[in-house]
């Protein structure tokens, strides 16, 4: 008896071996290891991942309308936020909101010395929760406020026209596999 049961347990570690090397073979899901970005000290938004659903970034970084704001988010080094899991609502501007600043404030914005006044901008974007636009119109109508990533808080309104935000409409919703896109053609500024 002792034998066979030497035996299944033998056969049973053989098993769950080949299982769990699978074959010997290793699939290679994206361009950029997690060794290659540890070595080169870039984050989690330098892997190149073909194989999973967009993320907040890969979305903005891949449609012409966020050009502007894609090269903001690089200037302010919060890239990697933006590929986290999540969940995330980003009121994400288009160009066109950029284009209303006074001339020379978003080259202003892009200067190295100015770079955390425009992370806090872009933080001021995002709120650290799942806001689809239903729960948006739910939190209207209890007269709640978002609070965003930059530790301040912005009204969500309900009107005959749509869901705005912080006085600003949401044109578009897009989710994404961390989260939700809200679409929008101005800056949500800081109050501070």
């Amino acid at each position: 008896m002792k034998k066979i049961n030497l035996t299944f347990a033998l056969l049973a570690v053989s098993a769950l071996f080949i299982v769990s090397c699978n074959g010997g073979e290793k699939k290679q899901t994206s361009e950029t290891t997690a060794t290659e970005v540890v070595k080169t000290g870039l984050g989690q938004s330098a892997v190149k991942d073909t194989v999973s659903a967009a993320n907040v970034l890969q979305v903005a970084q891949s449609l012409d309308d966020f050009k502007t704001l894609v090269v903001a988010v690089k200037a302010a080094g919060v890239e990697d936020a933006l590929v986290n899991t999540g969940p995330l609502t980003v009121f994400a501007p288009v160009n066109a909101a950029f284009d209303k600043l006074p001339a020379g404030t978003v080259e202003d914005l892009l200067k190295p010395e100015n770079k955390s006044k425009l992370a806090m901008i872009l933080k001021n974007h995002v709120a650290p929760a799942n806001y689809p636009d239903t729960q948006l119109s739910k939190e209207a109508k209890k007269g709640r406020k978002l609070y965003m990533a930059s530790g301040n808080y912005l009204v969500v309104e309900e009107k005959e026209d749509g869901i705005y935000v912080g006085g600003t409409k949401i044109l578009k919703t897009v989710q994404v596999s961390n989260g939700w896109i809200h679409v929008i053609d101005n800056l949500l500024l800081p109050t501070e």
